[in-house]
């Protein structure tokens, strides 16, 4: 096997990329792609180098949503649809008695090394919305500007994710998760805290909203600038509530204050780290089965 095929690499595009992999990617190879079936959506299998390991995905789109699910599966399921670029483009309408067919062009792209999974698509020319099928121990590490949000669901492996125009939905997760939204609302459904895996959301304008089980033992660290913050948990401030932390340096003659509002606070005695930070948005804080 030469090194390129090492690289386990398989490809996807709108230049008739399916034909080059039936070459580099016959049966039983890493990458396989399933051929199209007529509704515009461009499908990928990825198989990772080590199924016994948990893999890692990478995402990065410039327009369009991530939705990941998980299965029970050991490869990673691509599928990739082109939308629309909403209400203010404007798209000719087709000829009288003719009809817009629907073809996959999103230029899908995935790249396989040793467990690591680097997924791209065209998604400067024109929107797309993926979904992804994953195992539940995959590690995501997913971005996206404007088009849509990121939804994830019962992934126990580390999360990070960041959306500047849209909502990011999490339900089920328990892994280390790092989840910031530039405009848009943070929904967040925790099943359970795990030892070592701090959790942080953060929302500069939208709602942050996260449910924990009811018997999570967690420490929390609070910032809301404009907007309050609410709690069905019975929780211990281990600093007075509003108290401001004052920070002082002189560096070449000038002097430099900065004032934090954050605020510690436990529930179930504390435990395990969790951060919830806002700018312009409440912070919501749910107790499982409480609502």
């Amino acid at each position: 096997m030469n090194s390129y095929a090492a690289r386990r690499l398989c490809r996807i595009g709108i230049l008739g990329t399916l034909a080059v992999l039936s070459v580099l990617a016959p049966t039983g190879a890493p990458g396989q792609t399933q051929p199209q079936a007529g509704d515009g959506v461009d499908r990928l299998t990825v198989r990772l180098s080590d199924p016994t390991r948990p893999g890692s995905v990478r995402v990065n789109l410039l327009n369009g949503s991530i939705t990941v699910k998980t299965y029970d599966g050991k490869e990673i399921k691509i599928e990739a649809r082109a939308s629309d670029w909403g209400p203010m483009h404007h798209e000719e309408p087709p000829p009288p008695g003719m009809h817009r067919l629907s073809v996959g062009t999103t230029g899908l792209t995935a790249d396989e090394e040793n467990n690591d999974v680097n997924i791209t698509t065209d998604s400067v020319f024109r929107p797309a919305d993926l979904t992804l099928t994953v195992p539940v121990h995959t590690s995501l590490s997913l971005r996206t500007v404007n088009g849509g949000g990121i939804t994830i669901t019962g992934v126990d492996g580390d999360v990070d994710v960041t959306v500047v125009n849209g909502p990011i939905t999490l339900a089920d997760i328990s892994g280390s998760t790092v989840a910031h939204t530039i405009n848009g609302h943070l929904t967040a459904t925790v099943a359970h805290l795990n030892e070592a895996k701090a959790m942080a959301f953060s929302s500069m304008n939208g709602d942050i909203d996260v449910t924990l089980p009811s018997d999570a033992k967690a420490t929390l660290s609070l910032h809301s600038q404009r907007g309050g913050v609410f709690s069905d948990f019975d929780v211990k401030f281990t600093s007075p509530s509003g108290q401001s932390n004052t920070e002082t340096s002189t560096t070449g003659g000038r002097y430099h204050v900065r004032i934090g509002g954050g605020v510690y606070a436990t529930i179930n005695g504390g435990g395990e780290p969790v951060q919830l930070s806002n700018f312009n948005g409440n912070i919501y804080i749910h107790k499982a089965g409480a609502h």
